[in-house]
């Protein structure tokens, strides 16, 4: 790698973070009139980055006294995490207007903790992860907490924050003893600082996986998500289920495998353990949900204990397998989110599992799409999701890790009896009362990009396998 201490390839985080600025000021001066044109000159902050990302040179480069990094893998997550962020905006903007939350500070809040999201990927150094993880973090508080007048968006909001500073503590914690261990806290010194280093460091990594689980709601530290996610504004949860995900789990990935690459066979221990309680805790506590938005708390609670199967593999292949699951659960969870932004009647937004009763009589096209997504999350080829699994469970078996394979494959059967419920609902049950909003044309486009994608991703896995395999290859020693 080469050392560079120029500001060049910190392009992404300081044009977002000049562009919030700009946003801040806009708002402050015409007010909340603004908010529409705000969120789409955040939509197109957001392509003015990625545009940056993608044309960021290939080769992998350190800044900032080896704080910052950035490589192909950096640029494979922040793509995911600047399209989630997008979408997330643009699905909002009826939602915001129809529930009294049209203030300007929501989209330029948006791009703050995309920002941070973005430094989270690129940390190279424990202090860089918390400064990242901490900038998403107080800008998501305030979105779960947006909608004033209502109590469980309050309540969501308090509880994420409550909860969301147990785990920062945890993880400072976790911090503290490794730099009291190995003397730094960059990553690339305490890799050389654990040459050598046979076993003994479970006590060492596990309060900083702690607080990583937190982030990415898996299972113990998940106890915050069905709430928040049913509790929130519903773009707000669309947003939490995809782009701080990402972000999470690229940060876990880089935490546990550069720094810790000697010792994996001590935090492989603690991703097996989590990962199967998440996957086990997805399939069978999302069964007796009625409320649709806290059965995609639990099905994201799920799908987070799959991506982590490829982090347990501990190889290249383990790191492909995340990434390409992580791309199919963006677009899934995306698609899924729009159709239930558009679940609305005159007595306003309705979220229960039956409200869909034949939906395919009343709105055909949206019962299709979200046949669709359901069908792709319960992972049937050849749909998308079937190959997000499909690469992880690979990667554990050719880790030998056959047990956990296994019950992945089983928590996806049982997952599926809800996937299919849905499906179930939609094309059996009788007609309820059709949902009085039209979709408008943003939702149809998010929808239809999302479908398109799922459907057809099985006609370009090859160029897009090879793109995750050079983004697991930057990171994986």
């Amino acid at each position: 790698m080469t050392f560079t201490h120029n500001y060049v390839i910190a392009a992404p985080e300081i044009f977002l973070a000049i562009a919030s600025m700009v946003l801040l000021m806009i708002g402050v001066f015409r007010g909340d009139g603004s908010t529409r044109l705000l969120s789409y000159l955040a939509v197109l902050a957001f392509a003015v980055t990625l545009a940056i990302v993608w044309q960021a040179e290939s080769a992998s480069a350190i800044s900032f006294a080896g704080m910052y990094i950035s490589d192909k893998f950096t640029s494979f997550a922040k793509v995911l995490v600047l399209i989630a962020s997008g979408a997330g905006l643009i699905m909002s903007q009826d939602y915001i207007k129809e529930e009294g939350m049209n203030r300007f500070e929501y989209p330029v809040l948006f791009v703050l903790a995309t920002l941070g999201m973005l430094m989270m990927i690129s940390a190279n150094d424990l202090i860089a992860l918390y400064m990242g993880v901490e900038l998403q973090s107080l800008a998501l508080y305030v979105i779960a907490a947006f909608n004033r007048d209502s109590l469980r968006s309050t309540e969501a909001g308090l509880k994420y924050f409550v909860l969301g500073a147990l785990s920062s503590g945890m993880l400072l914690y976790g911090c503290s003893l490794i730099y009291g261990f190995t003397g730094s806290t960059g990553f690339a010194e305490i890799a050389a600082a654990l040459k050598g280093v046979e076993n003994g460091s479970v006590g060492l990594i596990v309060f900083l996986c702690a607080g990583l689980a937190f982030k990415v709601s898996a299972v113990p530290f998940h106890m915050w998500t069905p709430d928040v996610y049913e509790g929130a504004p519903t773009p707000v949860t669309a947003f939490f289920a995809v782009a701080p995900k990402v972000a999470a789990l690229a940060l876990f990935m880089r935490a546990l495998i550069v720094p810790f690459f000697a010792v994996s066979a001590d935090w492989q221990q603690i991703v097996v353990f989590i990962s199967i309680l998440s996957m086990l805790l997805g399939a069978f506590a999302a069964i007796w949900q009625d409320n649709i938005k806290r059965l995609m708390a639990y099905s994201s609670i799920g799908h987070v204990g799959f991506a982590l199967i490829g982090l347990a593999a501990g190889s290249v292949e383990g790191v492909r397998g995340v990434l390409i699951y992580l791309a199919v659960y963006v677009a899934m969870n995306i698609g899924t989110f729009a159709c239930i932004l558009c679940m609305r009647r005159k007595t306003g937004m309705v979220e229960g599992i039956s409200d869909l009763a034949g939906l395919s009589k009343t709105n055909p096209l949206m019962a299709l799409s979200l046949a669709i997504f359901m069908f792709s999350m319960a992972g049937i080829p050849p749909l998308g999701g079937f190959f997000g699994k499909f690469y992880v469970f690979m990667a554990a078996v050719n880790a030998e890790l056959y047990a956990l394979a296994v019950i992945g494959v089983l928590a996806s059967v049982v997952g599926a009896f809800y996937y299919l419920r849905i499906i179930k609902v939609m094309y059996f049950d009788e007609a309820a009362e059709p949902f009085e909003r039209p979709i408008n044309m943003e939702m149809r486009a998010v929808i239809g990009f999302c479908g398109v994608f799922v459907v057809f991703f099985a006609f370009y896995t090859a160029p897009f396998v090879a793109s995750a395999q050079m983004a697991a290859a930057a990171l994986v020693p």
